[in-house]
C-alpha cells in the first residue's frame, strides 16, 4: 500500500493535500478560504514553521499578482484599454478571415501584459458590435478571442498566475527561476498555432448559436441623462455638435442645446457654441464621474445653486463621485407627474438634481422640466443627513452607491508609457521582476493615472490570498519528501520513456487537474512533483515545471478551466459541448507545442 511508506508528516499532508483538492473542487467554500485553511493546517500540525506558512504572504507571485492588477487596473481607468479595443476593432475589417487575424494575435500580446480575464472582459462588447455590424453569430468569434486571451498569457510570467508559482517554485528548488521573457518562444507560437487553427481548421468546429437579444443595460446603468453649461474658459466654445461628439472619447450624446433658456431649433448644422450655452446629453456614467475634472464645462445643476451647492460638497470627500448616490421612484410616490424645479429638491430634501435615468422614452427638455415618472433612477448630490431622511421617505424605492468611475483625463498615453517602460526594466535584469512591476505600479498611482482607491479595489484579493496559501503548499510537499515519493513511482514508470513523452504525459495529467482547479492551485500541487522527477532524471528542471504551468493555462477541454470562457458562456449561448468541440483539438495542439519546444529551450 502507498500509504505504508510514508511517515506520519507525509501521511498528514496527503490528507490536507486530498481535503484541499476536495474543496478547490466542489467550492463548497470560497478559494481563498480554503488556501486560509491550508495555511493553517500546515503550521498547527507542525508540518511547516509559522513564517514558512505565513511566507506566501510576502512571496514575489503573490506581490507580482497584486501589481499586476494595479496596472491593468490604471489600464482600465484611464480608457487606454478601450482605445486598444476600439483600435482592433477598426483594423478587424468585415470578413471571418480577417477579423481573426486580426483579433487573435493582437489579444494575444495585450494578454501577455494585462490580467486576461479583465482583457477578456472589455473585448466582449467589441466583440459584439463586431457580430452585429457584419452579421456573424456572436458563437464564432467570442470563442476564439477568449481562447487567444488564455493563449497569450504564455508569453511572459507575468501574464498567468500559474507562472508565477512556477518560477517560485524553482527558487525553492535552488534555482534561478524564470525571467519575464523566458517563455516568450513557446508563448509566441501557441498564439500563432492557436490562429491558424481557428482560420484552418476551428471555423469548420465552431458553433453557429442565434445571438441573444439582451439588453445594454444588463449589468449596470447607461444613458444618463445631465446638463452642461460651458464656461468661459471651454475648449468647446466655437465648436459645432458634431464636432463636439466626435472630439469625445466616451459615449456622449448632445440630445438638446439651450441658449438663455431656449432650445436651438435643429438641425444644428454649422451652429457655434458660446460661453454660457447649456446642452442636455446623454452619456455613461463614468463620463458622468468625470465631467468636472474637464477644463470649461460644469454640471449646470451644481452650478445653478451655486453656493449653496459648494456648501453641500464641502460636507463630503473631494471628489463627486463619492458625494453621488442614485434613487429610484417609487410605484404611487407622490412625486410622480411633479418636475423636478417645482419639486425643489434643495429645500425640500437637502439635495440636488444633477442627472436622471429613464428606461423608456427619451428626455429632450431642461432637467428642471422633467415630469417624474415611477421607475426614474435620480442621481443626487447631497451630505448623509440628507440621504438619511431620503431614505425613511416612502416616495423613493431605495438607494444605492453611484457606479460611475472617473476617468483620469489624458492619461492613456502616459499609462502606456509607464507599462512599456515597466516591462523593459523587469526585462533588463537591472532590478528584480517584482520590484520593476512594483515601480510602475507606484508610478501609476503618482502620476494621477488610477487613485488609491480605485488601485485597492483594482486587486482581485481572493487571487491574491490563494496564492499565498498555495506557495506554502508547494513548500511543505518538498519539506517533507512527499514531492519526491511521487516522483519515485513515476520514475519507475517513465525512466525508459523519451523526454517528450514524459512530457506528455507530466501536460495531460496537469490539463486534466486543471478542469477541476484554478491554473496556479495545479501548479501548486504538481510542480512540486515534477520538480522532483527532473532531479531524479537528471532533466531540465526549467523543462518539466514550464510544461506543467503551459497545460495549467491552455488547457480549453471545458468552459470551466478559464474564468475568460466563464464571462463570454452567456453572451455567446454556448452550450458545455461546444467547448470540448473546439478545445478539445487545439489542446492537443498546444500540448505537441509545448512538448517539443521545451527540451530545447532547456535543456541540461
Amino acid at each position: 500500500m502507498f500509504f505504508g511508506f510514508l511517515n506520519t508528516d507525509q501521511l498528514i499532508l496527503v490528507i490536507i493535500l486530498t481535503v484541499s483538492t476536495v474543496l478547490l473542487f466542489t467550492e463548497w467554500i470560497r478559494v481563498d478560504l480554503t488556501a486560509v485553511l491550508i495555511i493553517l493546517a500546515l503550521g498547527l500540525t507542525g508540518i511547516l514553521e509559522s513564517q514558512d506558512a505565513l511566507s506566501g504572504f510576502s512571496s514575489e507571485p503573490a506581490i507580482m499578482v497584486a501589481v499586476i492588477f494595479v496596472l491593468s487596473g490604471a489600464l482600465f481607468h484611464t480608457g487606454l484599454s478601450k482605445q486598444l479595443g476600439d483600435l482592433i476593432q477598426r483594423l478587424a475589417g468585415r470578413s471571418f478571415e480577417r477579423i481573426m487575424g486580426v483579433v487573435m494575435p493582437a489579444v494575444g500580446l495585450l494578454a501577455a501584459f494585462t490580467h486576461h480575464v479583465t482583457l477578456t472582459a472589455i473585448m466582449v462588447p467589441v466583440m459584439l458590435k463586431i457580430s452585429r455590424e457584419n452579421n456573424i453569430a456572436a458563437s464564432r468569434l467570442l470563442m476564439p478571442m477568449s481562447f487567444a486571451a488564455s493563449l497569450g498569457t504564455t508569453i511572459t510570467i507575468i501574464g498567468a498566475p500559474a507562472f508565477l508559482i512556477a518560477s517560485s517554485l524553482l527558487r525553492q528548488a535552488g534555482q534561478p527561476g524564470l525571467s519575464i521573457f523566458s517563455i516568450a518562444p513557446i508563448g509566441l507560437a501557441l498564439t500563432l498555432a492557436g490562429t491558424i487553427f481557428v482560420l484552418l481548421l476551428g471555423r469548420f468546429l465552431l458553433p453557429h448559436h442565434p445571438d441573444k437579444d439582451e439588453p445594454a443595460d444588463h449589468f449596470r446603468l447607461e444613458g444618463y441623462y445631465t446638463e452642461l453649461v460651458l464656461l468661459s474658459d471651454s475648449p468647446s466654445i466655437g465648436k459645432t455638435v458634431e464636432e463636439l461628439e466626435a472630439g469625445e472619447e466616451e459615449d456622449f450624446h448632445v440630445v438638446t442645446w439651450f441658449r438663455g433658456r431656449h432650445p436651438r431649433t435643429k438641425p444644428y448644422g454649422k451652429k457655434r457654441m458660446r460661453s454660457g450655452d447649456v446642452i442636455l446629453v446623454r452619456i455613461n456614467p463614468d463620463k458622468l464621474a468625470t465631467i468636472e475634472q474637464e477644463r470649461g464645462v460644469a454640471l449646470q445643476p451644481l452650478q445653478k445653486y451655486g453656493e449653496e451647492a459648494a456648501q453641500l460638497r464641502t460636507n463630503g470627500e473631494n471628489d463627486i463621485p463619492s458625494q453621488l448616490v442614485q434613487a429610484v421612484i417609487a410605484p404611487h410616490s407622490d412625486l410622480i407627474g411633479r418636475t423636478i424645479g417645482t419639486i425643489d429638491f434643495l429645500q425640500n430634501y437637502g439635495v440636488i438634481v444633477v442627472s436622471v435615468w429613464r428606461q423608456k422614452g427619451w428626455i429632450r427638455s431642461e432637467l428642471s422640466r422633467v415630469r417624474i415618472r415611477e421607475g426614474d433612477v435620480l442621481v443626487l448630490v447631497g451630505d448623509s443627513e440628507s440621504f438619511r431622511r431620503i431614505t425613511e421617505n416612502p416616495s423613493f424605492l431605495l438607494l444605492t452607491p453611484f457606479q460611475g468611475e472617473p476617468k483620469p483625463l489624458r492619461k492613456a498615453r502616459l499609462a502606456g508609457l509607464i507599462v512599456i517602460a515597466t516591462i523593459l526594466l523587469a526585462a533588463s535584469n537591472v532590478v528584480p521582476v517584482v520590484l520593476a512591476l512594483m515601480a510602475g505600479a507606484v508610478a501609476m498611482i503618482l502620476s494621477g493615472c488610477v487613485t488609491i482607491r480605485q488601485a485597492y479595489q483594482s486587486i482581485d484579493t481572493r487571487i491574491f490570498v490563494f496564492i499565498a496559501g498555495a506557495i506554502p503548499l508547494g513548500l511543505a510537499m518538498q519539506k517533507t519528501g512527499t514531492a519526491d515519493l511521487l516522483a519515485g513511482g513515476l520514475q519507475s514508470l517513465v525512466e525508459n520513456w523519451n523526454i517528450h513523452w514524459i512530457l506528455l504525459m507530466l501536460f495531460i495529467v496537469a490539463a486534466l487537474i486543471t478542469q477541476i482547479m484554478s491554473d496556479a492551485a495545479t501548479v501548486a500541487l504538481l510542480g512540486p512533483v515534477a520538480l522532483a522527477l527532473a532531479h531524479n532524471l537528471n532533466a531540465s528542471p526549467e523543462a518539466y515545471i514550464v510544461t506543467v504551468a503551459m497545460a495549467a493555462v491552455v488547457s480549453f477541454l471545458t468552459p470551466i478551466g478559464h474564468h475568460g470562457n466563464l464571462l463570454i458562456y452567456g453572451p455567446g449561448n454556448y452550450k458545455f459541448s461546444d467547448f470540448v468541440r473546439v478545445g478539445t483539438p487545439l489542446t492537443i495542439l498546444a500540448a505537441v507545442i509545448v512538448v517539443f519546444l521545451s527540451p530545447m529551450i532547456w535543456t541540461r
